[in-house]
């Protein structure tokens, strides 16, 4: 247990490692995964609600009952519950994308380095094919084709970054591959699955969990950037990617549409992205 805390605390603790005190960042990310998860309970009205007669409400100022803590939008809609609820879809597209995108590229890459021949060669071009095309750009023109949608965004995501996991699976699947253990797991008679998933998974997951905490935060940024655009979740369901597009044309006469929902997909992609350098650096032995 000791030795537990002991890593714990050089891993996210202030002075007990290098760089940044990353435990801040971890507090902000749990923070806004709490107010995602408890929406319902923390957001003070339906973010849907309209009241045009208050609509462009600074932050502070109420109208016909409602208190606009952090202003309004164009429709008089409450800036703080869809701010806290547009948590919940920036959350859920990243998590779900990367859940399956990782399974997918991490099988995907352990049988080609586990098979190689002719397995190997078809998976890694298929990876390069995809890796050789600007990400976003593949993920607008899939959505364009397939339609706006939560489960289309999480589907166009999952299919345009599963190559990252691919080739960092590939890579670790070779090396792990000859080593003695596995040999003798392979002679006594073990099975090609029971061997990637018993053998090698376990001693390549930490590469492949580094990976996942730093396309976290790019998921985050990619429906940000899709919302934006028209092409991810579709209003009325709130969505901070959205919420920008809007508020660029009020920013003249109403700051706080743009400016609220900017500062959380900052302060969360920051946090991701922070927490993924330290776990690399942790993870590295070459980094101590």
């Amino acid at each position: 247990m000791s030795a537990v805390m002991a890593n714990w605390r050089r891993l996210f603790v202030p002075g007990e490692g290098k760089g940044v005190p990353v435990g801040i960042f971890v507090a902000i990310f749990a923070a806004l995964v709490l107010v995602a998860i408890f929406a319902p309970l923390i957001a003070p009205y339906d973010p849907n609600t309209q009241n045009l007669l208050g609509r462009l409400k600074a932050p502070g100022t109420e109208a016909r009952g409602t208190y606009y803590l952090l202003g309004s939008d164009e429709l008089g809609r409450d800036l703080l519950s869809r701010v806290i609820y547009g948590a919940r879809i920036s959350l859920s597209v990243a998590i779900l994308s990367v859940l399956l995108s990782g399974c997918v590229g991490t099988a995907l890459g352990m049988l080609a380095g586990y098979r190689r021949g002719w397995v190997g060669i078809v998976v890694m071009r298929l990876v390069d094919i995809f890796l050789s095309i600007p990400a976003i750009l593949l993920a607008i023109i899939m959505v364009a084709v397939l339609g706006p949608g939560f489960v289309n965004v999480v589907l166009v995501l999952a299919l345009t970054r599963w190559p990252r996991y691919a080739r960092v699976a590939y890579g670790q699947t070779l090396s792990v591959a000859g080593q003695p253990y596995v040999r003798l797991a392979k002679a006594m008679g073990a099975g090609p699955v029971r061997m990637l998933f018993l053998h090698i998974l376990p001693n390549i997951i930490a590469p492949i969990a580094v990976v996942a905490t730093l396309e976290f935060g790019l998921m985050v940024l990619f429906e940000a950037g899709l919302s934006f655009l028209g092409l991810g979740v579709q209003p009325p369901m709130a969505s901070w990617g959205a919420m920008l597009s809007v508020g660029r044309n009020y920013v003249s006469n109403a700051w706080w549409i743009a400016t609220f929902p900017g500062v959380c997909l900052f302060l969360l992609v920051l946090s991701v992205n922070l927490i993924g350098d330290r776990l690399s650096d942790y993870l590295n032995p070459k980094s101590r």
